[in-house]
């Protein structure tokens, strides 16, 4: 049997060294099959393979010298992640996104649609953002109370909270507060595509990272919330005790003291620190989802 770069060829045997070794271009992907393989892209495919001591080429889909049922199979058996599927229209197609490379989306026949018929809902992501001791925690929590009272399903994902697992390895470098933002996104994502409303609460204090994960959500199912609060309001709170310690020089790279905060230019809510109390603030997302028609299927 011959297998190389992923791909198992049963029946065949290795060429000599002499001849050019089998190496099927990174266009079509490696995937592990049970019993061999068909190619019939376009592309250009033109080595050597052997079997029982007969040389076969493979130039363009075509195998001179083997038969199909000694090394060949249809790609309409799917390869998605290194395994064959169920057959399909995008059969054979694979991917590459970031360094995940031989890769394929599945989907599935119940979908978002049947999922927020189900919950009654419509899943999005709303994003608060502001400076430690803004106030984010507190809305996001007296938020979450409201649509539980209404029967509405919602997920918090807190900056700190994420810290504890998901996120644990990272720190609070600009590299790494780009891929806690980042990581964030992603889930908060899926949380929506569930159907869930998913509120995410963390400091964020870039706006390219906010934005790219506006970018990753549909149009209008991303909802930003800034907690416009003054920085000497937050430090006067200080509920944690960070800012006294990054003003005496024990905390690096503290937002609103040694490192920016960038504020939100096209919001979809702006949440201001005399504008009542955390329940009055929730109230005035809860009126925004109502609006949109995000507490109904």
């Amino acid at each position: 049997m011959v297998s190389t770069g992923g791909i198992s060829f049963p029946g065949c045997v290795p060429p000599p060294l002499r001849q050019k070794s089998f190496s099927p271009p990174s266009a079509f992907g490696f995937a592990r099959l049970s019993n061999g393989i068909s190619f019939k892209s376009t592309v250009v495919v033109c080595d050597w393979a052997e079997k029982k001591g007969s040389r076969a080429v493979i130039v363009n889909g075509k195998v001179d010298g083997l038969g199909k049922s000694e090394c060949e199979i249809d790609l309409d058996a799917t390869l998605g992640n290194g395994h064959a599927g169920n057959s399909g229209k995008n059969a054979g197609v694979l991917s590459t996104v970031g360094n995940s490379t031989n890769i394929k989306w599945h989907e599935c026949s119940i979908g978002n649609v049947e999922r927020q018929s189900l919950l009654n809902q419509k899943g999005c992501v709303i994003w608060i953002t502001g400076l430690s001791g803004s106030g984010k925690s507190s809305v996001a929590c007296a938020l979450t109370k409201s649509l539980y009272k209404m029967g509405k399903l919602a997920y918090i994902l807190d900056g700190d909270n994420v810290r504890h697992g998901l996120n644990r390895d990272l720190g609070f470098k600009a590299e790494d507060r780009a891929e806690n933002i980042r990581r964030v996104g992603e889930v908060a994502k899926l949380f929506a595509d569930a159907g869930v409303i998913c509120i995410a609460s963390l400091i964020s204090p870039y706006r390219r990272d906010r934005d790219a994960c506006r970018a990753i959500l549909p149009d209008g199912y991303f909802i930003e919330v800034f907690m416009d609060v003054p920085l000497e309001i937050c430090e006067a709170r200080d509920t944690k005790g960070l800012y006294k310690l990054a003003r005496a020089g024990k905390i690096k790279g503290f937002t609103g003291i040694d490192d920016p905060y960038e504020v939100p230019l096209n919001c979809e809510i702006v949440l201001k620190h005399n504008g009542g109390s955390p329940c009055d603030m929730a109230d005035k997302v809860m009126s925004f989802l109502e609006q949109k028609g995000f507490l109904k299927a």
